[in-house]
């Protein structure tokens, strides 16, 4: 065959692409188990970062078995339902009407004391945005709290994943002194500090921040039924 040949080069690129193709699709499906493994365990790793224990990766996987005594789900009554807590996809979930939902709940045990961590997701500026909320055995008091996001702006909204912006939610109420569910208010310009209910906003990234308060009441509202039969 003339290697200087237009058909040539046509037939040499042609399997080289398919070379190519074919070594990235079998990279891709050797490494997907070690992928799915690692969000397994970041996934481990936030929810305990919610109650406070810090930890790597890696360790989650033994941490979690160590204080998470115990996983369930529930639907939007408050009742108990089938399914495996931690494998539900809350983005899938969140397009079911809230009477359909599966709502994952886990237990933890730290110190003598348990908490209760639900998972929370919504839209941010930008792209998604999610965390875990751990409760007080009140289902109320807020323990901890993560947040983590896709694409939100770097030194502004992206400023939610930070511990600084996460540690004033600790000791804040979601429900009022009539039992109302509240949520919390992040506050463009400065927080009430006798209030039980609001955290300063990040300057900047006010939007980012109203969709988080957005996320964070639209995630606690199916849960309501279940806080209030079990805070007696």
């Amino acid at each position: 065959m003339n290697v200087q040949s237009n058909s040539y080069t046509f037939i040499y690129a042609s399997v080289m692409v398919l070379i190519v193709a074919a070594t990235l699709a079998f990279t891709a499906t050797q490494l997907q188990p070690i992928q799915q493994a690692n969000i397994e365990k970041e996934k481990k790793q936030n929810i305990l970062t919610s109650v406070g224990i810090e930890c790597s990766r890696d360790e989650a996987v033994d941490k979690y078995k160590e204080y998470i005594t115990s996983t369930y789900v529930i639907n939007s009554k408050g009742e108990a339902i089938d399914g495996e807590a931690f494998n539900i996809k809350l983005a899938e979930e969140n397009r079911k009407e809230i009477e359909e939902r599966q709502l994952p709940i886990y237990k933890c045990n730290k110190d003598g004391k348990n908490f209760y961590i639900i998972p929370v997701r919504g839209k941010g500026l930008w792209g998604p945005i999610w965390g875990y909320i751990a409760l007080e055995g009140d289902y109320s008091t807020i323990f901890g709290i993560v947040f983590d996001h896709k694409a939100e702006t770097p030194g502004l909204g992206a400023e939610i994943a930070t511990g600084w912006f996460q540690a004033p939610f600790k000791g804040k109420k979601i429900f009022d002194e009539a039992g109302k569910l509240v949520s919390i208010v992040i506050a463009k310009g400065g927080a009430d500090p006798n209030s039980l209910h609001e955290v300063d906003a990040i300057s900047g990234g006010t939007i980012t921040c109203k969709k988080l308060e957005k996320t964070l009441f639209e995630s606690l509202i199916p849960y309501e039924s279940y806080f209030k039969k079990n805070n007696k």
